[in-house]
């Protein structure tokens, strides 16, 4: 009879690890954009460019997370969503769904108190049409916060909490959360420090939790709450 092979620490990769799976990123979107040109001269009436942009991303996202599940699966014989802690369920389960609107409630309030400026987001420019407003809309709240999630506290967090301990493990794994946001928010300090505090929320559920699916879905309820406020103010995007 053959012993069960014994649970990995977690996490079992390494920051060299990390580097190669950082380092995969900027392949895996030039090979998206190699496939996203293909796959547009196949439409009669190409897409606009906010929908061609998240096409792309998704393609990108696809391409860059099976790279990582090749590292796991060749480098280590281990299954890829356990591996990110993806645990359904998880306890306690109640608080976690209203907490990413309560978030929001947190981040407008302290947002108004440091007199947070206005930014033409990149983003809204975007919201042009119907299709634009869906599309935007659904990666807003689904495939981006699960991407998100997988990268910063399903695989980067866990190394950043075994290297630096819990408390610094979620700041530091935040930062570079900002930095990739940094951007879109035209590098205010204002909003980076509000999606910091964000971020820091975001790993302390998966941290509370131990589950990526926990921190994914305040973070999916966050970005929703953020989406239907911005809608109900710019209703003539609808008409």
């Amino acid at each position: 009879m053959t012993a069960p092979r014994p649970a990995p620490r977690e996490p079992f990769w390494t920051w060299g690890d990390a580097a190669l799976f950082i380092s995969l990123s900027v392949p895996s979107l030039l090979m998206a954009i190699a496939l996203s040109r293909g796959i547009f001269l196949l439409f009669p009436n190409p897409p606009g460019d906010g929908t061609r942009l998240l096409i792309l991303q998704f393609i990108a996202y696809g391409i860059w997370f099976c790279t990582l599940w090749l590292m796991l699966k060749f480098r280590y014989d281990e299954p890829f969503w356990e591996s990110m802690a993806w645990r359904i369920p998880w306890a306690p389960m109640k608080w976690t769904v209203w907490l990413g609107p309560a978030l929001v409630l947190a981040v407008v309030v302290l947002g108004e108190a440091m007199n947070t400026p206005i930014i033409d987001n990149p983003i809204q420019r975007l919201l042009k049409d119907r299709w634009s407003i869906f599309m935007v809309g659904f990666f807003a709240t689904t495939l981006g916060p699960l991407a998100e999630e997988l990268v910063f506290r399903g695989f980067l967090q866990p190394l950043m909490m075994r290297t630096f301990g819990a408390v610094a493990g979620i700041a530091l794994a935040s930062l570079p959360f900002c930095l990739a946001h940094g951007p879109q928010y035209s590098w205010s300090w204002r909003h980076i420090l509000l999606l910091f505090l964000a971020s820091v929320v975001f790993g302390a559920v998966r941290w509370r939790t131990n589950s990526t699916a926990a921190s994914t879905l305040v973070h999916a309820t966050y970005n929703l709450t953020f989406f239907v406020g911005f809608l109900l103010q710019r209703k003539e995007l609808l008409n």
